[in-house]
């Protein structure tokens, strides 16, 4: 209760950080570096379970926070957003680049796993080594992506400028950076107090591994990346939100991912691969498809959101009632 009651204020503080970041470099590059911080502390966690072999763990966690930003962030802050402002805009191009990198994601979800089941298992020594690959592959599209959203197309990314005169007593850009850096590490510190909670407390009521880790440790571990994103809804500054939404979501995808693959190699009992659950796939796959409808169009309201909110019920439902199952086999 009291790691719950701490994530709060040290929540406003990094949405605080965020804005205030976001007017000097743009709601683009705030985005990032928003989805970046939250996702170095996860990078870390996922690492150490990595070298406890807690390989079913990483992937759950790894699904959760795809699923969890892009439909239970997104969805609360289009909700909360469009019961405050009518009909709110957001760049059209920025908005389908980030769809189409989610649908990159989503097929360097599918294509291992579909390897997996049609290759038999005859094809299973070569899983790590098609992970491997794939994992260059979607470092290289993310890092031109980078190179598109921070260089060569900035403009669209961008978004509203705030004025200095809408900010109350506005900060230089090195106190924005070391707000938000330190509001994570404390953020990060409590949500692994809270999670550990959580985990007994799961474990207690009877809940799967895998509801665990794709449901429950997912909200809780990024509860404060949601209502940073709610709160620049609320503001109506869309851009910023869908960077820290579906930015957050990319990076998951196609950074922390193949990281984590390649580091595998060098730490731990095995190489980790990209084999997902049919579970877990379908629920990406799922999460992709109806984010790309609804993100693409340049404009969203109240309703959207309770729709991408129901999309992650039914999914969490899915996953509740699902058997426990063992780690795909090898």
């Amino acid at each position: 209760m009291a790691a719950c009651l701490a994530i709060v204020p040290l929540a406003g503080w990094r949405g605080r950080a965020t804005e205030q970041l976001a007017h000097h470099t743009g709601e683009g590059v705030g985005g990032l570096l928003n989805a970046t911080f939250g996702n170095a502390a996860e990078l870390i966690i996922a690492m150490m379970a990595l070298q406890k072999g807690l390989y079913p763990v990483v992937k759950a966690s790894l699904t959760g926070s795809i699923i969890g930003n892009i439909l239970l962030v997104l969805g609360a802050a289009v909700l909360a957003g469009g019961i405050r402002h009518k009909q709110q805009r957001f760049n059209i191009t920025a908005a389908r680049a980030q769809a189409t990198l989610l649908t990159l994601a989503a097929i360097s979800l599918i294509v291992p796993a579909a390897f997996h089941y049609l290759a038999a298992p005859g094809g299973s020594v070569r899983e790590n080594d098609l992970s491997l690959e794939i994992s260059i592959v979607l470092l290289v599209a993310y890092a031109m992506h980078l190179l598109f959203s921070l260089h060569t197309h900035k403009q669209h990314f961008a978004g509203e400028q705030v004025a200095a005169a809408e900010l109350e007593n506005p900060w230089s850009l090195r106190k924005s950076v070391l707000f938000l850096a330190g509001a994570t590490a404390l953020i990060a510190w409590v949500s692994e107090i809270l999670v550990g909670s959580v985990e007994e407390a799961a474990a207690a009521f009877g809940m799967t591994r895998i509801f665990l880790g794709v449901i429950v440790v997912a909200v809780v571990g990024n509860a404060a990346e949601h209502s940073t994103a709610v709160i620049m809804a609320l503001k109506n500054r869309m851009d910023l939100s869908m960077g820290i939404a579906i930015g957050s979501s990319l990076q998951i995808a196609l950074f922390i991912a193949p990281v984590l693959v390649i580091v595998s190699r060098f730490v731990g009992p095995r190489p980790l691969d990209l084999v997902f659950t049919p579970a877990e796939v379908l629920a990406v796959f799922v999460a992709v498809l109806i984010t790309g409808q609804i993100a693409t169009d340049g404009e969203s309201n109240w309703l959207e959101g309770v729709q991408l909110l129901a999309v992650y019920l039914i999914l969490a439902l899915a996953f509740y009632f699902l058997p426990d199952v063992a780690e795909t086999p090898h």
